[in-house]
């Protein structure tokens, strides 16, 4: 009698016939559907106006593209969400794909948030400022600007037209006498009386207009007090007004692109070559050209252009305010939902447009022409790259050039603010994003202990990845380390290593050699006798930088890590005194102390502080004394 297998142990079936055996229980609703390898990774995350009829495209055994065929043959099981609407699907695709990272499917890896200016609106005579993050803070915000060095361009431009004040309130309160930037004409002195608080106001109010586009008048109003205070014989002050409408000009002519036409848009290009994407996004508001930004999408293992760009509008707006119009370089597939997604999004309606002539259409192809020298320069960039990997797989006896390299260091005085600090290179160079901070919780270890640190870094690396990823097929995985030190640090990481169960990864030790000289470096691999490189070799100067970033990087973790530890007050430890709060007390009492010694009626008398919150406050100094 032959056995029957039995259907729990019976191998399930993949590719086509995978895909086959779940369209029986699919039914016409819109959702997301997952697709899912043999060890349950995700190979793909897609959305479906009508689920059943877009599974069985999969089921089909021919038609389909060499990345959707490779994707099929490894699918061995699938997942499925229903949703009420299909713009629903869209945006829980975006969300699973940013959260998953499916190998098939486009991925934004740079999503980094846009600094802002913002004038405050909390003092008598406003601050203005560089602002990133959530805006909780009273104020007019303008924005969005493509980088940090954008926002420092312009307002160092501002401060020169309209002498506004970028000093804390605390350092305003405290001044006697003008600060420097009173003296070089970047500030009108209002914390000492310098201008009144209506001049300073009309001043806020002519930043404000500059910033909504609307420069002309201000500039023909400049020249007519210019014009005045000249015939008045107030030389002095027509020359400072001179100097401000100079100031305008400059900005006006650095922003380079000031369409008359676009008011507000983003404009993104996508350029694609030898496998690899880059998409250009040019921020313009009011009229002006505030920046613009480069991104290396991953392609998806092939994913054509109308795809790639819908992957990147997806993820790119979810966590930013769409603007009212988005220029495109081509059509993506499903324009009208995408627009409909954005548009339930920002509350507004937001519009698509892939335009063919006129002034829309130059500054598309002026964003295509960026992202394509941008993405040449990257290739170029990563060829390098690729030649210095090689070179150092060949110096230090690997398989392969590595794929991914994570450098190890340290930094503390005396053993007090320890932290650990990792550091990622690639063939794309640095991967700031991949970067990790280890704060040493070991409070057995000796301070100074360099070992102890590096076993307490290294164990809570290793056994994370262990966890996350026991099979190393992500590529988190690295396949070589470099740690600062010689061969007593190299033993001590093998042995961690060891400990471990993770023995096979090659480890290589850079000590500084004879006199500590740069150049002079020793390498110490676990068991071998230490050697250099020559002098001028182009892999050593490589090793050098990868050090150097390492050192970089834990010397600053530390020192913020100091700085915060030394900023601390015990007001940060009393429920409902935050920033703001914080801020209010120290402004009122000077110190921390006095607010500890403070009375109740004191305390209450601090703009900000409720009734319930000074006694709260009142109560836990005095509950602790």
């Amino acid at each position: 009698m032959t056995p029957t297998a039995d259907p729990d142990t019976a191998p399930r079936p993949r590719g086509h016939a995978c895909v086959q055996s779940y369209l029986a229980t699919l039914d016409n609703s819109p959702g997301v559907y997952r697709m899912l390898d043999a060890e349950s990774r995700v190979l793909y995350v897609g959305k479906a106006r009508n689920l059943k009829k877009r599974v069985s495209n999969y089921a089909k055994p021919s038609g389909h593209s060499g990345r959707i065929a490779r994707m099929i043959s490894e699918t061995a099981s699938m997942m499925f969400l229903t949703t009420r609407t299909e713009t629903e699907a869209l945006l829980l695709e975006q969300n699973l794909i940013k959260q998953l990272k499916p190998r098939y499917n486009v991925l934004l890896r740079d999503d980094k948030s846009f600094p802002n200016i913002l004038v405050a609106k909390d003092h008598p005579f406003p601050q203005i400022r560089k602002h990133r993050g959530a805006k909780t803070e009273k104020g007019a915000y303008f924005g969005p600007f493509a980088s940090a060095g954008a926002v420092n361009r312009t307002l160092n431009q501002l401060q020169r037209v309209f002498l506004l004040r970028n000093c804390t309130d605390s350092v305003f309160a405290s001044r006697s006498r003008p600060c420097l930037l009173f003296q070089i004409k970047r500030c009108s002195g209002p914390c000492v009386g310098r201008i009144s608080e209506a001049d300073y106001a009309a001043s806020v109010r002519d930043a404000e207009d500059f910033l909504k586009g609307k420069s002309s008048g201000l500039q023909e109003a400049l020249a007519v007090e210019m014009q005045a205070a000249s015939e008045a014989m107030e030389f002095e002050r027509a020359a400072g007004l001179r100097d401000r409408i100079r100031a305008l000009t400059q900005v006006q002519s650095a922003q380079g692109i000031n369409p008359r036409g676009v008011a507000e848009a983003d404009v993104v290009a996508l350029h694609m070559e030898g496998g690899q994407a880059c998409v250009q996004v040019f921020f313009i508001r009011a009229h002006q050209n505030w920046g613009n930004r480069d991104y290396y999408p991953k392609t998806g293992s092939g994913a054509e252009a109308p795809e790639l760009l819908q992957a990147f509008l997806g993820q790119f707006y979810d966590n930013k305010e769409p603007p009212r119009l988005i220029l495109l370089s081509h059509d993506i597939e499903d324009r009208e939902l995408m627009e409909k997604a954005l548009s339930q999004k920002a509350g507004r309606r937001v519009e698509l447009a892939v335009p063919q002539r006129g002034e829309k259409a130059e500054l598309v192809e002026n964003a295509t022409r960026n992202a394509r020298e941008s993405l040449g320069r990257r290739m170029a960039e990563s060829a390098a790259q690729g030649k210095l990997l090689a070179g150092l797989a060949e110096a230090f006896g690997l398989d392969a050039p590595p794929k991914r390299v994570e450098i190890y260091d340290n930094s503390h005085i005396q053993g007090s603010h320890a932290v650990g600090a990792m550091v990622v290179a690639g063939p794309e160079g640095f991967l700031k994003s991949q970067y990790r901070k280890f704060n040493i919780r070991g409070d057995s270890l000796t301070p100074g202990d360099d070992f102890g640190m590096m076993k307490e870094v290294l164990t809570r690396r290793f056994q994370r990845l262990l966890k996350e990823d026991p099979d190393r097929a992500g590529e988190t995985w690295p396949d070589l380390l470099l740690i600062d030190g010689g061969a007593g640090q190299v033993g001590a990481v093998a042995e961690i290593m060891a400990d471990l169960g993770v023995e096979d990864l090659p480890v290589v030790g850079v000590a500084k050699g004879i006199d500590r000289d740069a150049g002079k470096e020793e390498f110490h691999r676990p068991g071998e006798r230490p050697f250099a490189l020559r002098h001028n070799d182009p892999v050593l100067y490589f090793v050098q930088r990868l050090r150097d970033e390492a050192h970089r990087f834990a010397i600053g973790t530390h020192r913020a890590k100091r700085a915060k530890a030394m900023g601390a007050t015990p007001l940060d430890e009393i429920p409902g005194v935050g920033a703001t709060r914080k801020r209010a007390l120290l402004t009122h009492f000077g110190s921390a102390k006095a607010v500890s010694r403070a009375g109740l009626a004191d305390l209450k008398a601090v703009e900000g502080i409720s009734d319930s919150l000074a006694e709260t406050i009142y109560g836990f100094f005095h509950e602790r004394g």
